[in-house]
């Protein structure tokens, strides 16, 4: 079975929507992640750092989920990142009310031997020079490397960022950041600019109105999985990357034609992981229910011309 190594936030969040207010709960980019792809044969190992505060009982639903978290380390002494955030009626637009980076803030992660050889690694939304660091130790390349990253990176670490991006084959940015990244003003332009940073396919989110995927002198559109109640959309980028990546991982190779499937897959995570505040879609969904719900997105999608 082929390995896949994450890369990302475990941390607590605290979110309020027009839907109510979620207390504080487990999240984190990474933790997104790896629910997500525990869905598939992925065989998730997970590198990140938490706090003593941090509940054991989210270490052990990981591993429920057939999720390797002893890449975890545990600042006994420290605090567990968190975040505060609250959503609008367009819930494109969101104020971070508070920010405690805590024990991410010295974060150095340390690749243990045994995951040193992913088939699939996923590098979720952290600084630029944390990703390289995982690369760094790694003994081989991996056949497919998955990059989140932000806006923040673009406007603080560009430099570094860009290192990393000539790393990856498949980059995973939403709308705005391609915009910013490329310096471009339509996303097939960014696109192609991005294309010349180094990355072999370009992901692009647009949110609810689906996921663009492009080549070289290749294009794939998808759009986003009809959600009648959407709660809480935290994390559902990361769900996507998970969704993406963990179909990646039961696949022989990485190709246009994998890629446009494993962006469905990654489509359908999503629309699970709003319909709920923080991660509880993405801990009780079961397969049944994505086939089902594949099924349907196939049905949506389909034409005779």
């Amino acid at each position: 079975m082929k390995k896949t190594l994450i890369v990302g936030t475990v941390a607590y969040d605290e979110i309020e929507t027009v839907k109510g207010n979620s207390g504080k709960v487990l999240g984190g980019a990474g933790t997104y992640i790896a629910l997500s792809c525990s869905h598939f044969k992925s065989n998730a190992s997970i590198i990140s750092v938490v706090g003593g505060d941090f509940e054991k009982k989210y270490l052990a639903l990981l591993e429920s989920k057939g999720v390797d978290v002893s890449a975890i380390d545990i600042i006994k002494n420290g605090k567990t990142f968190y975040w505060k955030g609250k959503y609008h009626k367009d819930w494109n637009k969101r104020d971070t009310l508070a920010t405690e980076l805590n024990v991410l803030a010295d974060f150095n992660p340390k690749v243990p031997e045994e995951f040193k050889f992913p088939d699939v690694l996923i590098l979720g939304n952290l600084h630029p020079i944390v990703q390289g660091a995982v690369l760094n130790q790694l003994s081989k390349k991996p056949t497919t490397i998955i990059l989140d990253t932000m806006n923040f990176w673009m406007d603080t670490a560009l430099e570094d960022l860009t290192k990393i991006i000539k790393r990856v084959n498949v980059i995973v940015i939403n709308d705005e950041e391609a915009m910013q990244l490329s310096g471009k003003e339509t996303l097939f332009s960014a696109a192609e600019e991005i294309l010349k940073l180094g990355p072999k396919y370009v992901v692009i989110k647009k949110g609810e109105h689906g996921a663009m995927l492009f080549g070289e002198d290749q294009f794939f559109v998808s759009p986003a999985y009809p959600v009648n109640n959407v709660v809480d959309p935290t994390g559902a980028g990361d769900s996507f990357a998970g969704g993406l990546g963990g179909y990646l991982s039961e696949k022989s190779e990485l190709s246009f034609e994998n890629l446009k499937n494993g962006i469905v897959y990654g489509t359908i995570m999503a629309s699970f992981c709003v319909e709920s505040f923080g991660t509880l879609s993405m801990e009780t969904v079961k397969k049944e229910q994505i086939v089902s719900r594949l099924k349907k997105f196939k049905s949506f999608t389909n034409y005779n011309a």
